[in-house]
């Protein structure tokens, strides 16, 4: 297995976080993740002593009812008590079939305890982002065990702390008993047990799904959003929003206001991570193309030439039909890695007054607009906006602005020159 090293978290390496984790690409699909062994600062398995450590702090999980009191969200270490409080909620609420696990581990004593009652109580486990070390522990006593493509499972040999906080082994039979009790095969099991404590093995989903750890891979349009787990306030909306969708930090203030709570009331309302990614991209860029539409001239032409730098993409082409400025500058930013993309020309005209003249677009250097195949859907607006641009400044954005602002490929197309 390859080993990975990552900086001081405690969570599991990803290959491909879900940033998204907010859509096609942030809140959308991920690629499943490669197999690896990750070094990572190990989650506790055994209660800490007092004193000097290179641990991150522990952060205690978050446990509450989810929409509809049909699952329960746990989001965080399993530390002294978590079992208890989880029980007290499915006492009080006995409609709960499913429990959401975000969990970098905890006490083993917390995560048996746990286990035991998801299996007496017959729920589903579900993993929307990442459980590693104990917290497996409570996921493979699910009746189903669902995780989300993208997300992750991690293993490793169980420890706990001796003095000055130094990491020493234990035996394994407890977990090794746990886990072939749950069904999954000895062979997998047995290379969990050879995992040192300080690493993380995040096995393939194919290779989970064969050991009987995860009886199915799921979307995000099959569960209740759980992107806000951790922490469902209004600033941490906010702060999810940014971090998945980074243009919309070009957009004005109140729309980020807007998008922001309107992601967390479907969050609280129990609407799938999909509806919310589709939801959210939309009102992105709808955001942007409102910024566009009051942009000065210069800086709609910068657009035009942006887009006529990579006309020849046929993802450009899609987002230019869908009037998607979200997949427009995820797709100009791939392109050219590297590139800040559509938020650089709104940033500039910012920085520079209102005006854009500055702004410089480069051109592919794979894609020659004069000469590259443009899909046929795409030749005739491709074709209009080189024409606008040939004309006179203003003319140009005049035309530009019904080219490339309006809000279907109908208007797209109509603006075409023949």
């Amino acid at each position: 297995m390859p080993t990975i090293e990552t900086p001081g978290c405690g969570r599991p390496a990803k290959a491909a976080l879900r940033a998204l984790v907010i859509g096609a690409a942030g809140f959308a699909a991920i690629s499943p993740v490669a197999e690896v062994t990750a070094s990572v600062p190990v989650p506790a398995l055994a209660p800490r002593p007092d004193g000097p450590g290179d641990e991150p702090p522990e952060v205690e999980a978050r446990v509450a009812l989810g929409p509809g009191g049909r699952d329960i969200r746990l989001a965080g270490d399993l530390t002294e008590g978590v079992a208890a409080r989880v029980a007290a909620l499915l006492a009080a609420n006995p409609g709960v079939e499913r429990i959401h696990l975000t969990s970098d581990g905890g006490l083993v004593d917390e995560a048996e305890a746990l286990g035991a009652l998801v299996a007496e109580r017959g729920l589903a486990t579900y993993v929307p982002d990442a459980c590693a070390s104990a917290c497996t522990l409570v996921f493979v006593r699910g009746r189903t065990r669902y995780l989300a493509i993208g997300g992750q499972l991690g293993f490793h040999a169980p420890y706990e702390l001796g003095p000055g906080g130094r990491i020493e082994a234990v035996d394994p039979s407890a977990e090794r008993a746990a886990y072939l009790a749950a069904g999954l095969t000895s062979g997998f099991v047995a290379q969990t047990m050879t995992v040192a404590p300080e690493d993380i093995w995040i096995p393939e989903p194919a290779r989970l799904r064969q050991a009987g750890v995860v009886t199915e891979m799921v979307g995000s349009d099959r569960f209740p959003d759980s992107t806000l787990d951790s922490d469902p306030s209004p600033p941490a909306a906010r702060s999810e929003l940014l971090r998945n969708l980074p243009i919309l930090s070009a957009a004005d203030p109140a729309a980020v206001d807007e998008a922001a709570a309107w992601y967390r009331d479907g969050y609280l309302a129990g609407r799938s991570e999909a509806e919310a990614i589709a939801g959210l991209r939309q009102r992105a860029s709808a955001a942007l193309r409102r910024k566009f539409r009051a942009a000065d001239d210069a800086t709609v032409r910068a657009l035009g030439q942006f887009v006529l730098a990579n006309a020849a993409a046929a993802e450009v082409c899609a987002a230019l039909a869908a009037a998607d400025f979200v997949r427009l500058d995820e797709t100009l930013r791939g392109a050219q890695p590297g590139r800040p993309g559509l938020a650089a020309l709104l940033a500039q005209r910012s920085s520079e007054g209102g005006s854009a003249a500055k702004v410089g677009v480069k051109q592919s250097r794979m894609v020659r607009p004069e000469h590259a195949f443009v899909p046929p859907v795409c030749a005739g607006p491709i074709e209009a906006v080189r024409h606008a641009l040939a004309r006179p400044p203003h003319e140009a954005a005049l035309a530009l602005r019904k080219i490339l602002l309006g809000d279907s490929l109908a208007t797209i197309v109509s603006a075409a020159i023949p």
